[in-house]
């Protein structure tokens, strides 16, 4: 059973650049909220933090049969790359505007918790206009056929 946590609003947001997948440093009741499909990602960004990168603000809900050790909801996470990824991002963010948020948190076959990020430049309110209007004219053209 795969689970798929999706941040729907990133694509109206940003301009996607480029994308990643990365490991993602978890607990034990952390990666039972994610099987569950207790996340959320829409508020997530990624950041440095002393020399290692960081997933902020990715709320993962409390697992009802944690006991007393449950995890903090929006703790930093650490994110697991290769270096040259890892470099190539580092360069990449330097650029004014340029942000690496999380597109997707999925269960991979092995098991294992991962998180697409993506290189994004955020859109001014006319960008947003006109990805709007091209949904809405794509909506149409499918209800016509």
């Amino acid at each position: 059973m795969s689970r798929e946590i999706t941040n729907k609003k990133a694509s109206f947001r940003y301009h996607l650049l480029e994308s990643f997948t990365a490991g993602i440093v978890l607990s034990g009741s952390e990666i039972k909220s994610i099987r569950a499909g207790k996340a959320n990602i829409t508020d997530a960004y990624c950041k440095w933090i002393n020399g290692e990168f960081y997933v902020i603000n990715l709320y993962i809900a409390p697992y009802e049969n944690a006991g007393y050790s449950q995890h903090k909801e929006r703790r930093e996470r650490k994110l697991l790359m290769t270096v040259p990824e890892l470099r190539k991002l580092d360069r990449k963010m330097k650029d004014a505007g340029v942000t690496v948020i999380p597109t997707r948190l999925f269960i991979n076959n092995k098991g294992w918790a991962k998180l697409d990020v993506s290189l994004a430049t955020g859109k001014t309110a006319g960008d947003k206009r006109i990805s709007q209007k091209e949904k809405d004219l794509k909506r149409e053209r499918d209800r016509g056929e």
